[in-house]
């Protein structure tokens, strides 16, 4: 059994895939703007065996992803998502862990044709789990640093080290922390110095961030 450290609520990405399988393949495809073409991604999906395909032209940023809700209510267990590569899926690492544990969840297959990942082999198993170790230590690295930058804030005389505006590398630190269902709101605020309100004001996907862990709902799916 391996040592290395399991996001919080998510199942062990190393144990056996169910043992019925329905041996369909479902895709998805995304560009990130209008003027990309999905051809040629839909065209890998095709050639993969995908019996359908969902396709976004949606940038990774955001959640107003209507084809990609679809695609995840559309499967059933025992199928496989299988996308062109690993960016057209997630937003982030974070992201494409909590998806695809999700997906693992429900009994669901995932692969990702450009990086040769495959969540049906152990190969592809222990790779998403050294991923999901590497989220978990780029989490602890940016809780470490803004406690560090923190402490230096209150060295300087800054009582709390509490910006009068939330800099930019606070919302992105924000930002990966709120997909954390370890994590309240109002504890990501105290531990970045700023109030639950400042982040509310500059981060306005808040909600849909925090909504993305463990488990997909329906309209999620």
């Amino acid at each position: 059994m391996s040592d290395l450290p399991e996001p919080s609520g998510h199942p062990e990405l190393l144990v056996a895939e169910p043992l019925v399988r329905t041996e369909i393949k479902i895709g998805y495809a995304r560009v990130s703007t209008g003027g990309q073409k999905l051809e040629r991604q839909i065209d890998a999906l095709t050639a993969a065996g995908c019996r359908k395909i969902f396709s976004d032209k949606k940038s990774g940023k955001t959640d107003l992803r209507p084809e990609l809700k679809a695609c995840h209510a559309f499967l059933d267990a025992g199928d496989t998502l299988v996308v062109p590569s690993l960016d057209r899926y997630g937003r982030s690492l974070q992201d494409l862990i909590n998806m695809v544990a999700a997906l693992r969840d429900r009994g669901i297959g995932f692969t990702s044709l450009h990086e040769n990942l495959d969540t049906t082999t152990p190969g592809g198993r222990l790779v998403f789990h050294v991923f999901a170790a590497l989220a978990e230590f780029i989490r602890e690295l940016i809780v470490q640093g803004t406690r560090e930058g923190l402490a230096a804030a209150r060295a300087r005389g800054r009582v709390g080290g509490r910006p009068t505006v939330a800099t930019e590398e606070v919302i992105k630190a924000a930002r990966d922390l709120l997909p954390n269902p370890g994590r309240s709101i109002t504890s990501i605020a105290k531990l970045l110095g700023v109030s639950a309100g400042t982040l509310y004001n500059h981060i306005p996907d808040l909600r849909e961030l925090r909504a993305v862990p463990r488990q997909l709902d329906a309209t999620e799916r």
